[in-house]
């Protein structure tokens, strides 16, 4: 800045007293300019994000400098270079900051054509003009010069050219010939014709009313007048100069080679500040190849199911080593018709149906149930306000008494109420928030025995971070979408290994699906994968989760406006889906066994099913060749009717042959009930069931269990009402 200051003086000294003014205003206009251009660099800036071998993810041009596009002197085209010094600032090497010719010649041009029709600032002024925005007034040029004085006896001549050509705006918030030549042509500036070149040049003069996309003609003018002078100066071959005719402006609006917008958003907003601020490439776990093969393999399988209004899917792919996130793909946004197609498929909360199952199953494991055990799978009832809900099976038909693995395997349904019973909904749904499924906020009251089978709201990105946990041992991790984080994440155990183990081995038993999956099931893939599917009420969602030795995969389709699909379950959309994406990574990962835990023993088995064998963990085995364990047995509940229950007669029917059954879950076939009706009837039935001839009115019933002579147990006193 002294050299500046020096200059002024001189220019007062030289003016006389009268100059004063001029100086003093002129000395406190005056701005430092940085000792070198890495001082610019420690401004704040929102970060580019990079995938995990460096491919851009994301772009912006709001950053104060341009971080991230950048290109060394020597390897800018020599021709780019020779281009804009003789646009810009002919006399480039050879003045000191300011061209007192270009000035003088500049002023002498305006005053002839009573306008301005010509800046002559130089490079370097332009750079100080960047690194200190000012009006466009004339007071700012004067203050220009001599800050580009400085400027020169600071920074190298190449340094303020590499600078400059590297920042200079164009259009579209764009800065520097990198991001010029993406924006204009999609392409490298190694890979452009003379003409872009020179047409790059061109372009900082006006970048609005030159622009190429609105007016491609108007710039050919100055094009051919910078060719000539370039030509006339030996920086222009003369075959360089005839191709100028013949060759073309091939515009082509650039695109990220991968859409990842969702992923970005989501580092964005999960990173913290500190992490973000002076980054100019942050690298994540993505995989851009991978990232586009699970998009396309999304965005196929909707075309396939075009007939079956499903209109939106995601996908998320895991490494299980590290918990990293290596893909993070949504469906729909190309289908003009598709529901909300700019929603995160993986972050919008929907009902996992069956999905959640294994983690019911695991907590039962827990509390001393076996994969042997034996569940009734029969119909079943469950109050729902005024009414009843009977849960049934995705088939609609019941097994009766099956194992742990056989109901699992399934999906059975009645099992998992009955399982939900054993483990209470409390408990349940403290274990899944562990899992961190946090977007189960409500009370348990407010899920009730319907958790069993899926009915609160979650997300893929939940759901896939949750079956982690199994694919890693039974620990539970945040999924990660930074590489090289040095943040330590702590790992909980939420399951044993022998408990993670024996569901991973259920969920990759293709014997254990058969029942309702068919034995060329699509969920039975070539190497061993524990696989699991679920679908919502009324096919509004279907999901499928996966895992092997090195991948966890969760998909899910449906529309992002709650509509149902028509008939879209998990094994019809999503399993396929998450076969072929399976096929994919194991084709460049040499897969291995599903870890087996050495707590895990075998014994054979007899009872009801075919299958005499099964894994126990370690200290709850029983003896070899005995019978399957039974479910303890469930507590005896009043079940139908319910309170507040309502019910009609049924016109159509004789009121003397309307009859309602009473329900008294968990009694055995051989007990003696009691039962007491509106304190006058008081039948007598062997086993918890009992058809009661309907009759309009307001009713009370209650029962009391006995077995043998000893009275087990008194029902609650349960009102109803017959219209």
């Amino acid at each position: 800045m002294k050299s500046a200051r020096l200059w002024v003086l001189v220019l007062a000294v030289g003016i006389g007293l009268p100059a004063a003014l001029l100086t003093i205003g002129t000395l406190a206009g005056l701005r430092p300019v940085p000792m070198s251009p890495a001082e610019l660099s420690q401004a704040t800036r929102k970060a580019q994000l990079l995938d995990r071998h460096g491919e851009p993810l994301t772009q912006t041009y709001r950053n104060p400098w341009n971080y991230s596009d950048t290109v060394a002197l020597h390897q800018t085209p020599p021709l780019l270079q020779a281009a804009f010094i003789t646009a810009e600032d002919k006399r480039f090497f050879s003045h000191p900051g300011m061209d007192l010719r270009a000035r003088l010649h500049a002023l002498w041009q305006n005053v002839r054509a009573r306008r301005v029709v010509r800046g002559a600032s130089t490079i370097s002024e332009q750079v100080v003009r960047l690194i200190h925005p000012r009006p466009r007034t004339v007071w700012s040029r004067w203050l220009e010069g001599f800050e580009a004085l400085s400027l020169e006896r600071r920074w190298r001549k190449a340094a303020i050219l590499e600078f400059y050509l590297n920042q200079v705006p164009f259009g579209a918030q764009r800065r520097g010939v990198v991001q010029a030549a993406r924006y204009y042509f999609d392409r490298d500036l190694s890979t452009l014709n003379p003409k872009e070149t020179l047409a790059l040049a061109v372009l900082v003069r006006a970048p609005s009313s030159l622009d190429l996309y609105d007016h491609p003609q108007a710039l050919l003018p100055a094009v051919a007048r910078l060719a000539d002078r370039m030509l006339a100066g030996g920086l222009l071959s003369d075959d360089q100069f005839a191709s100028l005719t013949e060759a073309k402006l091939s515009l082509a609006r650039p695109r990220l080679a991968v859409r990842a917008a969702h992923f970005a958003r989501h580092v964005f907003k999960s990173t913290p500040p500190d992490l973000l601020d002076h980054a100019s490439g942050l690298r994540t776990t993505l995989d851009a190849e991978l990232q586009r093969m699970v998009q396309q393999t999304l965005d196929r399988r909707l075309l396939d199911l075009s007939d079956r209004r499903v209109f939106n899917a995601a996908a998320l792919v895991v490494a299980n080593e590290g918990r990293a996130i290596l893909a993070w793909a949504n469906a729909g946004q190309s289908v003009p018709s598709a529901p909300h197609r700019e929603v995160d498929g993986v972050l919008t909360r929907r009902q996992p149906g069956s999905a959640l199952k294994p983690f019911l199953y695991a907590l039962a494991l827990e509390r001393g149930w076996t994969a042997a055990t034996v569940i009734d799978d029969a119909p079943l009832q469950t109050a729902v306000g005024a009414g009843l809900h009977t849960f049934h099976n995705y088939s609609h038909t019941y097994y009766g008494p099956v194992s742990l693995r056989t109901a699992l395997g399934n999906s059975l349904n009645t099992p998992a109420v009955r399982a939900l019973r054993f483990v209470g909904v409390n408990d349940y749904l403290y274990r899944l928030r562990q899992l961190g499924l946090a977007s189960l906020d409500q009370a348990p009251d407010f899920y009730g025995e319907g958790l069993a089978l899926g009915n609160g709201e979650i997300t893929l990105f939940e759901l896939t971070q949750a079956y982690t946990a199994l694919a890693c041992r039974g620990r539970f991790a945040p999924l990660q979408s930074l590489a090289d984080d040095s943040r330590a994440v702590a790992q909980e155990a939420i399951f044993s290994e022998a408990i993670a183990s024996l569901i991973a081995d259920i969920l990759s038993d293709p014997a254990a699906r058969q029942l309702e999956f068919g034995a060329n099931s699509a969920l039975n893939f070539p190497q061993q994968t524990a696989v699991k599917t679920g679908t919502s009420s009324d096919y509004r969602d279907a999901w499928a989760v996966g895992f092997n030795s090195h991948f966890t995969v969760g998909v899910w389709m449906g529309n992002l406006d709650a509509t149902p699909t028509n008939g879209v379950s998990g094994a019809m959309g999503p399993a396929v889906v998450l076969r072929t994406l399976f096929a994919r990574l194991n084709a460049h990962e040499k897969t291995r066994p599903l870890f087996r835990s050495p707590q895990l023993a075998r014994r054979e088995l007899s009872g009801p099913e075919v299958r005499r064998s099964e894994w126990f963990v370690a200290g709850v085995a029983p003896l070899p060749n005995a019978p399957q364990p039974a479910a303890p047995p469930s507590p005896i509940v009043l079940s139908r009717p319910s309170e507040g229950l309502q019910l009609a007669m049924d016109p159509r029917i004789p009121d003397a042959k309307e009859a309602f059954e009473f329900l008294l879950s968990g009694a055995a076939p051989n007990d003696t009930v009691h039962w007491e009706i509106d304190g006058r009837e008081k039948p007598r039935t062997r086993g918890g069931r009992y058809l009661w001839p309907l009759r309009k009115g307001s009713h009370q019933v209650k029962a009391t269990v006995f077995r043998g002579a000893h009275k087990v147990h008194e029902t609650p006193t349960v009102s109803f009402l017959v219209k």
